[in-house]
């Protein structure tokens, strides 16, 4: 029988005790001493929402299928128990075997969002593990990035032994037979590193250097090992279908985030957003056979006992055979009384019959994410979606009983002007306008629609058509908030519009991430040191010290944000090919300043270069490339 790494006394003064107990229907217990690798897999927030997270149940469940791998989880400790854990000199554990992580062979931590940054940190200091890479000696877990953000590792390069770029099933088992073969043969930490840059995917970051111009810019990135690759080309499964996906996810004790049976239906999205980072990473679009779907979905409910699925994708109606899927799980989930969940859905007639199929009789509300007030606008950012196709969907929305709808929108979009601002406010007003005018007032049932406007705010991402963009500063943000409140409250409906508005100061750092250097990893160790921790937590923010910090290591938060990029400007990103070429991006960056749309990768092949793949959307009939 285990034995849990905290007692009982330290349980009873934290919140949600049961974040760090495991022992959930489906977790896996393996003997350690008959496993070859001990592997902790780190979401680096609390648990509820990383066990959330999709990815690592698939990679956690593909680990233990293994006999010679043990994969077990873990997660930022809340603040509660961070501080007893400093003070009691507990090491961080893993949520199965409660033994410490500094003992297990490599800690792999997903990076899903910037800034979650310094909780990377939180979790080495807490496992006692040197913070920075070069500090740690063979006695050390290897530690390795992976997930969105590690598409631009730079920032934090300095705290990982290595980045797994692309997706995990692929080079995860040659890496482990690697690390296997080189503790046969006596290697060192160093020899392992050196033989693991040889594996495609897989970027180690202390074999390359940058050297800087005098204005800051990147002169050029050079090896310091001759045999490290270029080029770290991106990993994808080309076959969705035959690939690892797990039919028995950990169920956990308390309510997490996504609280529900998850199932991937296809990966990428034809539409070719210019913001959107996942639209280009994912390509191409590869659809996951349905006849797969079907016998998962029905495994992956009797396993969990979970009473909602939850049909997992960037763009859910562009699922080729989605209405057959539906059918299916509608005939088996009504029997169980199961819910089905559909996001990411467009605003179109086939939508809104696909959720008039899956919702109850009380509609909940709807989601529509116009991004922009504009036509123009829309077109700038390559959204594809009129005012007229978005008017038609909240008509058709409010003739099948929806009352209550959400409105997404950005600020701070390139070219973006008042008069786009002041569209938001315009096209909510109409949205409003369309439900008095479809429902009569004896079917109105709270007497009014309810139309909720948020807006997020602008972040240039690498590897898209706007990572030459420059961004908005706080005041700028806050003042485009104020003009967006402004034209709402001039509205003829605004008793029936609500707004919100994301945090500005936070945007900003973000964006200082995600375009940043390996400069900018100095300002994120400071801030560490200095107590920032959960800082995508609105309570746990303190934008003060960060821009402390940036100060006193010399940093200029603006060479990040708001700084005009040329075309042929080096970006610490450049050394990884995500598959979309840069070519490509730049196309697409000057058709938005000219305000030029693009066709989805459905209607016309736009040579993205993801078609190297040999696979997904780029070789259905008739999809040739230009």
């Amino acid at each position: 029988m285990r034995k849990l790494a905290l007692c009982d006394d330290i349980l009873m003064q934290v919140e949600k005790p049961a974040r760090y107990i495991g022992g959930e229907v489906n977790s896996v217990m393996k003997d350690k001493d008959q496993v070859a690798v001990r592997f902790a897999m780190c979401f680096p927030d609390v648990y509820e929402i990383g066990m959330s997270h999709l990815g690592i149940q698939i990679l956690y469940s593909m680990f233990n299928s293994w006999e010679d791998v043990w994969c077990e989880r873990v997660y930022s400790p809340w603040t509660d128990l961070d501080q007893i854990m400093r003070r009691d000199h507990i090491p961080l554990f893993g949520l199965e075997s409660q033994e410490p992580i500094r003992e297990m062979d490599f800690l792999g931590i997903t990076l899903q969002y910037e800034m979650c940054y310094t909780n990377i940190l939180q979790i080495l200091d807490l496992a006692q593990i040197p913070l920075l890479a070069k500090d740690r000696d063979a006695s050390m877990p290897i530690v390795i990035g992976g997930g969105p953000c590690a598409y631009n590792p730079e920032p934090i390069a300095d705290f990982f032994d290595l980045f797994y770029i692309g997706e995990g099933e692929t080079q995860y088992r040659p890496l482990l037979d690697w690390y296997l073969e080189n503790k046969r043969n006596g290697g060192s930490r160093q020899d392992f590193l050196k033989g693991a840059s040889q594996i495609p995917g897989i970027y180690v970051p202390q074999f390359y250097e940058e050297i800087y111009q005098e204005d800051g810019t990147i002169k050029e990135r050079r090896k310091l090992y001759d045999k490290a690759p270029d080029t770290i080309l991106k990993e994808i499964v080309t076959d969705v279908s035959h690939t690892h996906y797990p039919d028995k996810p950990v169920v956990p004790f308390i309510k997490v985030t996504q609280d529900r049976v998850v199932l991937e239906i296809q990966r990428g999205c034809i539409r070719g957003c210019r913001f959107c980072q996942a639209g280009q990473l994912y390509r191409p679009v590869r659809e996951r056979d349905a006849e797969m779907l079907k016998t998962y979905a029905s495994k992956l409910l009797t396993n969990t006992g979970h009473e909602e699925i939850s049909l997992s994708s960037l763009s859910s109606s562009d699922y080729s055979r989605l209405n057959e899927l539906l059918d299916f799980l509608i005939e088996d989930c009504d029997k169980k009384h199961i819910n089905i969940s559909l996001p990411s859905l467009r605003i179109d007639a086939f939508s809104l019959d696909v959720m008039g199929k899956v919702q109850d009789i009380k509609k909940s509300s709807l989601t529509f994410a116009p991004e922009a007030g504009s036509q123009r606008l829309r077109d700038v950012i390559n959204k594809g979606l009129t005012e007229e196709v978005i008017l038609k969907g909240a008509t058709l929305a409010f003739e099948g009983g929806w009352t209550r709808v959400k409105l997404y929108f950005m600020l701070g979009l390139p070219t973006e002007t008042e008069e786009d601002i002041r569209g938001i406010g315009d096209l909510s007003n109409k949205i409003a306008a369309a439900f008095y005018e479809t429902v009569p007032k004896e079917k109105r049932v709270n007497g009014r629609v309810q139309i909720v406007t948020s807006t997020s705010f602008f972040i240039p991402k690498p590897f898209t058509p706007f990572q030459w963009a420059t961004m908005c500063t706080k005041e700028e943000f806050l003042e485009k908030a104020h003009q967006t409140k402004q034209g709402i409250m001039e509205q003829l409906n605004q008793k029936s519009i609500k707004y919100n508005w994301h945090e500005a100061d936070v945007s900003v750092l973000e964006g200082v991430f995600a375009r940043g250097d390996r400069r900018v990893g100095q300002a994120i160790l400071t801030a560490y040191k200095r107590g920032c921790m959960f800082d995508s937590w609105s309570e746990s923010f303190h934008n003060d010290i960060w821009l402390d910090c940036f100060a006193d290591c010399g940093l200029d938060i603006g060479f990040y944000t708001t700084r005009k990029r040329e075309d042929d400007e080096i970006f610490p990103w450049d050394f990884i090919d995500c598959g979309v070429t840069r070519e490509f991006l730049l196309r697409e960056w000057k058709k938005a300043q000219q305000g030029v749309a693009s066709p989805n990768c459905r209607s016309k092949c736009q040579g993205c270069g993801a078609r190297r793949f040999g696979s997904g959307v780029c070789y259905e009939e008739g999809n040739e490339e230009t």
